[in-house]
């Protein structure tokens, strides 16, 4: 999937198949996104438990107050349980993770609310629990050059899920910065059980912008 424009909310969307099976969504002719299957290997997940998790989030680095969008779905502190997601990602301890100088991760029980019509977490809730960990680890990447401080939006983001959990199931969502090519910030995200077992992973691609491009108020 890569996002072309900020999708807007409360308005119609139109959804194109092409004959190539690629999806295209648009508002007005103007295209706002795009996807099309994609292989995702995603290799040396690093195994972090449930416990490391829960500590690592007290190391998130924002709050609702430093956040600069606490009412995101996925990782917003002004979202409140059954809400959002509530995933707030942070660095486990230097050296945790051998070959890993950066690795973010986050405890999350999924509410109940996000159950598909088989009792399982629906697809889309996973997409977004691997979405911002990635953002959060890639500006955390002070060995790319980052401080911290950057604002960046995701663009480019491919998913392979393997298993989905049970709302109420213990999980954890670890995630790890993989380069930088100017602008372009790579990282890898994965969804393990209580038992460290891998569920699903992905790949992200994330632009550093300008804060009011994040904000929607310029192209």
């Amino acid at each position: 999937m890569t996002l072309r424009a900020p999708p807007p909310l409360e308005r119609p969307l139109d959804v194109l198949t092409g004959t190539d099976g690629g999806i295209e969504l648009r508002e007005s002719g103007k295209p706002l996104a795009t996807a099309h299957a994609a292989r995702v290997d995603v290799p040396d997940v690093p195994r972090v438990s449930y416990e490391a998790a829960e500590n690592a989030v007290g190391r998130t680095p924002y709050n609702e107050q430093s956040h600069n969008l606490p009412g995101c779905f996925v990782c917003g502190p002004a979202r409140s349980h059954g809400d959002g997601l509530r995933i707030f990602a942070g660095p486990l301890e230097a050296g945790a993770v051998p070959g890993k100088p950066v690795v973010f991760a986050a405890s999350w029980v999924p509410h109940g609310s996000l159950s598909g019509e088989d009792g399982h977490v629906a697809p889309e809730f996973l997409w977004a629990a691997l979405d911002c960990p990635t953002g959060y680890c890639s500006v955390g990447a002070r060995h790319l050059g980052l401080n911290g401080d950057e604002t960046a939006l995701l663009g480019r983001m491919a998913a392979r899920i393997d298993r989905r959990p049970r709302p109420g199931d213990r999980c954890v969502v670890v995630a790890w910065p993989t380069g930088r090519a100017g602008r372009k910030l790579f990282a890898e995200s994965a969804l393990l059980n209580a038992e460290q077992e891998v569920l699903a992973t992905a790949r992200a691609t994330w632009l550093l912008v300008d804060r009011q491009v994040q904000l929607g108020a310029s192209a």
